[in-house]
């Protein structure tokens, strides 16, 4: 008799315990969604963030291309990258000039000899004290690009009329020297940047581009030996490198035909950065 009645009195109870039941899973279905919503967000802006502050790589195998702190996808919708993603063996010179100190006529000897195109990142210093030898890049058939004109942290600068003004004035005082404007490429000093710089360049019309190889070479008072920029070098070489040396070193001055030999025998070929523009 109690079992009857109880289930009796349970009855009752039952269908608005199902419509709980009912109104408690559409809740946390919802919330679920929404979980699952704000960690796709969360996602996508962690994937935004990633492509910020000091450009760095990881060298995960031999002979291929390293790992940016942001992937060449990411980078393609600013009209930017760091590399070639391809399988051919090609490599793209790149120097960075802040100064000269000598060793500039060296390294254009040795691309001459060997007939291959680089493209000089150049700062208002390099300009305005070697005026002649920014006729001689553009007259050997290289490409002169935009350090910027003081060599910021330009990842500091918010505004886009001070960015801008910083490649303007450049760009400005390379016309005044060869009669020419200034390529539209532009790496940022110290590779200190930001997502919102990238953009910034994007809509002045420029391409940046990072690098894919580099080494410590730019300490002018510890110049590194001959055999430890060959162990970074020639290890490191990957088809599609954006290659960065500096052409304030002195131990590049000095190993760049050397180098370039190598790199020929192990089958590269030197290309010009437009190639990689190309395919932005």
């Amino acid at each position: 008799m109690l079992h009857k009645k109880f289930f009796s009195k349970f009855s009752r109870f039952r269908k608005p315990a199902a419509l709980l039941c009912l109104f408690l899973a559409a809740y946390l279905a919802g919330t679920g969604v929404r979980h699952f919503t704000l960690h796709r967000q969360a996602a996508s802006s962690k994937t935004i963030l990633s492509a910020e502050g000091n450009w760095g790589l990881s060298f995960q195998q031999e002979g291929s291309a390293p790992v940016g702190n942001a992937s060449p996808e990411e980078l393609k919708q600013y009209n930017a990258a760091f590399v070639d993603t391809t399988q051919e063996k090609v490599l793209y010179l790149t120097f960075d000039a802040g100064y000269e100190n000598g060793n500039m006529p060296q390294i254009l000897d040795a691309l001459k000899k060997h007939n291959a195109p680089a493209t000089f990142f150049v700062v208002g210093n390099f300009l305005q004290t070697s005026p002649d030898l920014a006729k001689r890049i553009l007259e050997e058939g290289h490409t002169v690009g935009n350090h910027t004109y003081h060599h910021p942290d330009m990842s500091q600068i918010s505004s886009k009329e001070a960015f801008q003004k910083e490649l303007d004035d450049n760009d400005e005082l390379f016309q005044q020297i060869t009669g020419q404007p200034m390529s539209r490429y532009y790496r940022p000093p110290q590779g200190k940047y930001s997502s919102s710089n990238l953009q910034m360049a994007k809509e002045l019309g420029y391409t940046t581009f990072f690098w894919s190889l580099a080494y410590v070479d730019w300490i002018q008072d510890d110049q590194p030996s001959k055999e430890e920029a060959f162990d970074k070098l020639l290890t490191r070489v990957h088809p599609g490198a954006v290659v960065l040396l500096h052409s304030t070193s002195s131990t590049n001055a000095a190993i760049l035909d050397e180098l370039l030999t190598k790199w020929e025998e192990m089958g590269y070929y030197f290309a010009p950065l437009s190639r990689l523009e190309e395919k932005l």
